[in-house]
């Protein structure tokens, strides 16, 4: 039997499997998903590969179909369609189920970023659900691209950090650019022929996916960065590095005579060097900003503490310590309140 022949023989096999028992790719999708996730936290250095992979997986996605028109061409070979369909739904379903446990550690849930983290849930349950995926979210050209940019950017948002050690500002531009430049083929389809109007329009609307992307930065959770230990206290150790007694309330005295600490123990990528910022925030108002900088790969997360000492006299009232990233994302925050 010829290679053709071998070849188009298990298409055909994959294909009559797959319609036989169309629930396996759903499953076999989540449970890669996750598996990858478990991986990826017990392996630093098979995180890399995974992330590789599902950035190849996006890069086949987005030359289907050119690789399958210029195997046609070149070897008479005819990839069936339930195939890819199938295929392309199973690099949805894998892609978010190995993002959504990083992005579910990371979400600040009483903030904006849980908005982003649901909006992913829901992309991950449609993907599952093949009625919804095949006769609701398929034939919808906007809202299909609109996931599948969605799907793109959390991917590049978890792997580019893993990969190369990016921080997160520079993670977040280079996903943003990289989704909106593969976006682009996906856009041209929206014009019915191809003028120099259509190119403007499609720049226009690159434009303003770029552009709503970078404002909305602040919804986004930084999704390799998470806290694995926070605290509010009066005393700290310097040598075992450790809090003292944990507060969420201290009187306006003690407070004015010993200062307070902020700690935050961060988990990030190994070999990641990153800026991050305690904003000192007062019944809403920003006080203070204290810049800190931390190193991945330690398995308790890297610690650092800010020590605040001066406060305003009337600092009685709610406050609070959002741990934010350069690109103004918020890692965590910490809440205490300081009484007469």
């Amino acid at each position: 039997m010829s290679l053709k022949a071998r070849f188009l023989s298990l298409f055909e096999l994959a294909s009559r499997l797959i319609r036989r028992y169309p629930g396996t790719v759903a499953l076999f999708g989540f449970c890669s998903g996750l598996a990858s996730f478990v991986l990826v936290e017990r392996h630093a250095g098979l995180a890399k590969v995974i992330a590789a992979l599902m950035l190849f997986s996006w890069l086949w996605l987005m030359l289907e179909k050119s690789l399958r028109a210029g195997l046609e061409r070149r070897f008479g070979w005819k990839v069936p369609p339930p195939l890819l369909r199938y295929v392309t739904q199973m690099v949805h379903q894998e892609s978010l189920f190995f993002i959504i446990p990083f992005f579910f550690i990371t979400t600040t849930w009483n903030s904006g970023q849980a908005a982003f983290t649901v909006m992913l849930g829901v992309a991950a349950l449609v993907s599952l659900v093949d009625p919804i995926y095949y006769k609701w979210l398929a034939p919808r050209r906007w809202v299909y691209l609109a996931f599948h940019a969605l799907t793109l950017f959390a991917v590049l948002l978890t792997a580019l950090p893993i990969i190369f050690h990016l921080s997160t500002p520079q993670s977040y531009l280079w996903a943003l650019g990289i989704a909106v430049v593969l976006a682009l083929p996906s856009l041209s389809g929206l014009f019915a022929s191809w003028n120099w109007r259509s190119v403007l329009g499609v720049l226009a609307l690159a434009a303003v996916v770029g552009l709503a992307g970078w404002v909305g930065r602040t919804w986004v959770p930084p999704a390799t960065l998470w806290l694995t230990d926070v605290a509010v206290t009066t005393t700290l150790d310097d040598a075992s590095r450790k809090p003292g007694n944990r507060l969420r309330e201290i009187s306006s005295q003690q407070l004015h005579s010993n200062g307070l600490y902020a700690f935050t123990a961060i988990n990030a990528p190994r070999g990641l060097k990153e800026r991050i910022y305690h904003e000192w925030m007062h019944n809403g108002k920003r006080v203070d900003r204290i810049p800190l900088d931390i190193s991945g790969g330690r398995e308790a997360g890297y610690r650092a503490w800010t020590h605040k000492r001066n406060f305003p006299k009337q600092a009685e009232g709610k406050w609070r310590v959002r741990v934010m990233t350069e690109a103004g994302q918020m890692i965590g925050m910490l809440r205490f309140e300081v009484v007469e």
